[in-house]
Formats: structure tokens, C-alpha cells, sequence
């Protein structure tokens, strides 16, 4: 049996996160995953600006690699929004950008590269200990923290801290914490990767279309290098149960039949199949920590009610577990009272973020305000800078709540 101070169970993006801060801080580390990694994962493949932002800060030379590395990635500079009457508009990240020169703000990589990239990160650190190929099936809170098991007890960590980041379909987060799935806070979506796509930006932006047949949820084209494509449609699992709505017979039906797709798709092939993946939303406060615990990205449900990226959630929590694990073992104390600082940190760096995601998504469930939105962006362009910076800037996202703002802002002249 090992014994450690911290115990992070899974690498994905959130644990590799978790690992790579604490060993910046000189802290060390056991990491345990179920796979063997390359491993695939089910996900829309898009990397926010923040997932790069975050991981620069605990190392640059991370994202020097990552750009360095041979693997099928391209850059994003914005997002291509959809309105329900087939306008779209182009939100780029920031005003006036220069995708040569400019420090990278985002970019669309398979899961299977990207979380590999990130535990190579980890193996290159010699203060962190990772394990691949074990699954964690048994803990057993003890005097001292947790003692965790595989199944036939051939593994066993006692540990001190206890950091779990195992994903939306955490064991930990379900049966220890109670974290059970609340269909209003949930979506469910299906993905596919298709080649010869046409009609993708020069520039890679990610393309949103929230069409009137799917309403409230959308459907994606995130651009691969070579005219490959991570394609998806998800919808918020409570209309999806209601409307008994099949998303692959949805998908399917706007590649094939929709004006505005069709076209698009009509030399695309189909590359393996279609795979579907439930997603808990952070548009609900959920507990995060207890005593020797703190639960991580997907594994906390921190993953945006808007744009269903957990990615960057994950890392961000990584990072803040991480700190709040330092002074842990800096004043010896694991209790749920001071664990708590760290649910008390996420909700203030993340949470408004996802609340203010959340209502603008149900403002997004109106189809007329959408279209609205969408005509006004065609005749005004300066507005489009606008969105930018909503995009970018909580305090202007809090504005946008407020009615008064977008009649103020829609009703202004070039």
C-alpha cells in the first residue's frame, strides 16, 4: 500500500491540471487513471482561449510543445453564431486580430491528442507519480483522509487529500457527495468527425447555429485541418425527454436535408460513427468539497450551460484545488470548514461565469430575440465588437441581463 499526502483520480484535463500546479508549488503528487492513454474521449474537440490562458500560467513552454507537437489542431479566432433565420455573424475573440503574430486564443484538437499531450506534461515532471490502466472502484474514508482500492485490492493509496476529476460520471461524485443528475442542469449531445466539410472559416471559428427545428439547442462545425470536422448537436436533456427527441436522427436529418447544411455536407463522408455523452451543466450550485476532498471539472459539474465547454473549467478548478491544496498541507488541516474555501473560490471565478451563461442561454431559447439580435449585428457591424467583448468580459456578460442594454445597444446607428 502507497501512502501519499495527494491523490488525484483521472488525467484528463482537469487532473493533468491539478498535478502540473502542484508541481509547480513543489508539491507531489499520485495521479491514477482507468485508461491508457492516447485514449478517445467523446467531446466537441474545441479548446477555449481560457484552457490556453490557464495553462500558460502554470507553464508557457506547455503550449510551445503543444503547438510543436504533430498532431491534427487549428487555431480559433471566433465563434460564427447562427440565428433561427440563417443570418450569421462572425465574433472574433478580439477586435482587430492578427491570427500570424498573435498569441494563440483557442484551437479545435482531438481529445485523444490533446489529453495525451497533457499527461506527457505530467511524465515529464519528476514529482508526480502516474498510474495508467487502474481503476479506482473502493474508497474507504479513514481517520487520516481516504484509502482507495482497485477492484481486487492489488492497488491500494492512503491518502491525506483526496482530488477527484474523473468526469461527469464520477462514482465518487455520485454515491459519496450525492452529485445525481438534475435534467434542468443537464444536456445530452452527440458528436461525429466528418472529412471534405466545405464552408469552413479561413480563420477556424467555430460555427454555433441555433436553428428554429432544434430550438433550444444547436448544432456545431468545428473546423480540422484538411476539411475534417467535429460535428454535434446537444440540447438540454429535460426537452430532450419531453420532445422524446432522438439527436442522432437529428443531426443526420440537418446534414442531409437543411438548406444551409446540405451543400456543405453533400461530398462529406462520415469518419466512424456517431457517439453520444451526457453533459452536467454548472448552472446549479453543487458541492465541491467535504472533508479530505475537492471534486474537479466534469466530476464537480462546472461545465458551461452555453457553450458546453468543460474543458477550461476543468483546468481553472485544477489549478484552484491545487492552491487550496497547498494551504491544506501548509496548516495541516483537511477539515470540510476549510475545504470549503475552495467551493467558496470556484463559485466566485466560475460560477457567476456559468449563471450568466445560463440565463443567457434561456434568453437564447427565444427564437424572435435571436433573429432580432441577428438582423441589428447585418446592418451594424460596430456591434459585433460588442459581442466580442461580452465574450471576453464578464462585468459587460452581467450587463447584457438587463433588457434596457440590448434595446440601448440595438437601437444605435452605425
Amino acid at each position: 500500500m502507497q501512502k501519499t499526502d495527494i491523490l488525484i483520480i483521472g488525467a484528463g484535463p482537469g487532473g493533468c491540471a491539478t498535478a502540473l500546479k502542484l508541481s509547480q508549488l513543489g508539491i507531489p503528487s499520485i495521479v491514477v487513471d482507468k485508461a491508457i492513454f492516447p485514449r478517445d474521449k467523446i467531446c466537441g474537440d474545441a479548446i477555449s482561449g481560457k484552457a490556453v490562458t490557464i495553462l500558460r500560467r502554470i507553464d508557457p513552454s506547455i503550449i510551445e510543445r503543444f503547438e510543436a507537437a504533430t498532431i491534427e489542431q487549428s487555431s480559433v479566432w471566433g465563434i460564427r453564431f447562427g440565428a433561427p433565420n440563417g443570418k450569421c455573424i462572425d465574433v472574433p475573440f478580439r477586435p482587430n486580430y492578427d491570427p500570424i503574430n498573435d498569441p494563440k486564443q483557442g484551437f479545435v484538437s482531438k481529445r485523444m491528442d490533446f489529453d495525451n499531450r497533457l499527461v506527457e506534461e505530467v511524465k515529464l515532471r519528476n514529482n508526480i507519480e502516474l498510474h495508467e490502466g487502474i481503476s479506482i472502484e473502493k474508497y474507504e474514508r479513514t481517520p487520516g483522509g481516504y484509502l482507495v482500492s482497485n477492484g481486487d485490492g492489488s492497488f491500494q493509496v492512503q491518502t491525506k487529500l483526496l482530488i477527484v476529476a474523473n468526469g461527469a460520471h464520477s462514482a465518487f461524485s455520485r454515491h459519496q457527495v450525492g452529485l445525481v443528475k438534475d435534467e434542468k442542469h443537464h444536456a445530452g449531445a452527440v458528436r461525429a468527425y466528418y472529412k471534405n466539410v466545405t464552408g469552413l472559416h479561413p480563420d477556424g471559428f467555430i460555427e454555433l447555429h441555433f436553428l428554429k427545428e432544434i430550438n433550444p439547442g444547436y448544432f456545431w462545425v468545428f473546423g480540422l485541418p484538411g476539411g475534417h470536422a467535429n460535428v454535434g448537436l446537444g440540447m438540454r436533456s429535460d426537452f430532450v425527454s419531453k420532445r422524446r427527441y432522438n439527436l442522432t436522427k437529428g443531426m443526420l436529418d440537418i446534414i442531409t436535408n437543411h438548406p444551409d447544411f446540405r451543400e456543405r455536407f453533400k461530398n462529406a463522408a462520415l469518419m466512424g460513427k456517431i457517439t453520444g455523452y451526457g453533459l452536467p451543466l454548472g448552472s446549479k450550485q453543487r458541492q465541491l468539497s467535504g472533508d479530505h476532498f475537492m471534486l474537479v471539472g466534469d466530476a464537480g459539474h462546472l461545465i458551461d450551460p452555453l457553450s458546453g465547454e468543460g474543458i477550461g473549467n476543468a483546468i481553472y478548478s485544477g489549478v484552484i484545488a491545487a492552491e487550496q491544496a497547498q494551504q491544506c498541507l501548509l496548516h495541516s488541516d483537511f477539515s470540510a470548514k476549510t475545504m470549503h474555501a475552495y467551493d467558496v473560490r470556484v463559485a466566485r471565478v466560475l460560477g457567476k461565469e456559468m449563471e450568466m451563461s445560463y440565463r443567457i442561454q434561456q434568453l437564447m431559447a427565444r427564437p424572435w430575440l435571436v433573429n432580432f439580435t441577428a438582423n441589428r449585428v447585418a446592418r451594424n457591424p460596430n456591434l459585433i465588437y460588442m459581442i466580442a467583448e461580452m465574450y471576453a468580459d464578464l462585468e459587460v456578460r452581467k450587463k447584457a441581463l438587463n433588457p434596457l442594454f440590448w434595446i440601448k445597444t440595438l437601437m444605435k446607428r452605425n
